[in-house]
C-alpha cells in the first residue's frame, strides 16, 4: 500500500493501478515489451503524461559516459522500469536506484509483470543511501523498499 504522504503518491498509485488492470487483463508469460505498450494504453487513458522509451544520459560526475533508455518518464518527474520475470532480484533493483541517482530523479517504480501476481517497488534515492548503509554494515535489516 502506498502511504499518501509520500512525494508524488497520487501519481505512483494512479501508475500502479494502470498496472494492475494490465496485469489483471493479461497475466502473466508474455515479453516485456507487450506490457510496455498495454501500460502506455492504460496510462494514457488515465490521463497521465509519459515518454516511453525516453533516452536519458548517464552522466559520471560533470561527464556525460552514455545513455539508457528508460521504459516511461511519468508526468516528468517519476521513473518507471517494466520487468517480465518469475520474481525480481536484488540486481534488478539495484539497478533501477542506480538509474535514479544517475538520472537524478527522485521517485521510481519497478514494475514486474512476470510474476503470477504484479510485483512493483517504489523507489525513491533516500532508499539507496540506505542501501549502501546496509553493504557498509550487514549486522543491519535489510532496508524496507516501499
Amino acid at each position: 500500500m502506498i502511504d499518501e504522504n509520500y512525494k508524488h503518491s497520487e501519481i505512483t498509485k494512479t501508475i500502479i493501478g494502470c498496472a494492475m488492470k494490465v496485469h489483471s487483463t493479461l497475466g502473466n508469460g508474455f515479453q516485456e515489451v507487450i506490457y510496455q505498450r498495454a501500460l502506455a494504453i492504460e496510462m494514457n487513458r488515465q490521463g497521465l503524461e509519459f515518454e516511453r522509451e525516453k533516452e536519458m544520459p548517464v552522466m559520471y560526475e560533470e561527464f556525460q559516459v552514455g545513455t539508457r533508455r528508460v521504459d516511461f518518464f511519468v508526468e516528468e518527474k517519476i521513473m518507471v522500469e517494466i520487468k517480465a520475470l518469475t520474481q525480481i532480484e536484488q540486481v534488478h533493483l539495484a539497478q533501477a536506484l542506480n538509474y535514479l541517482e544517475a538520472y537524478k530523479i527522485e521517485i521510481g517504480l519497478l514494475i514486474n509483470f512476470g510474476s503470477t501476481s504484479l510485483q512493483f517497488k517504489r523507489l525513491t534515492i533516500e532508499k539507496k543511501l540506505q542501501k549502501k548503509q546496509y553493504i557498509q554494515n550487514p549486522n543491519q535489516r535489510n532496508p524496507k523498499i516501499q
